[in-house]
């Protein structure tokens, strides 16, 4: 297992940019794939699924988004660092949500919670307008 803790969150105006960190610690970083994900306020009690918002390979030369922040959100990672980074560009209200990274052993897709293993424990990001 690995521990997984972000930090960068913060309060923002709208079409700002932000910069999150993800730093994991036990077991090896670079045998994880990371994803990040996300989840609006009040999401988690209507027992909706966090967002998942892209994710990024191994050694880091493959990365894929969703739809909605495609353009917008890139993930690279420092494995000599053991970290992953979301950095946020153009953000809008829409975006205000707790943003989690996320470790995944799988060799295949990972779109889905369920397809990751360990999880911080989020950082907050809020938008004003």
């Amino acid at each position: 297992q690995v521990q997984l803790v972000e930090s960068g969150g913060g309060l923002v105006q709208a079409g700002g940019s932000l910069n999150l960190s993800c730093v994991a610690s036990g077991r090896a970083f670079s045998t994880y794939a990371m994803g990040w994900f996300r989840q609006a306020p009040g999401k988690e009690r209507l027992g909706k699924e966090r967002e998942f918002l892209g994710d990024i390979s191994r050694s880091g030369g493959s990365t894929y988004y969703a739809d909605s922040v495609q353009g917008r959100f890139t993930i690279s990672r420092d494995n000599a660092k053991s970290t992953v980074y979301l950095q946020m560009n153009s953000l809008t209200p829409a975006d205000t949500a707790v943003y989690s990274c996320a470790a995944s052993s799988r060799l295949g897709p990972r779109v889905g919670s369920r397809d990751y293993n360990s999880w911080g424990q989020g950082t907050p990001v809020t938008l004003s307008s």
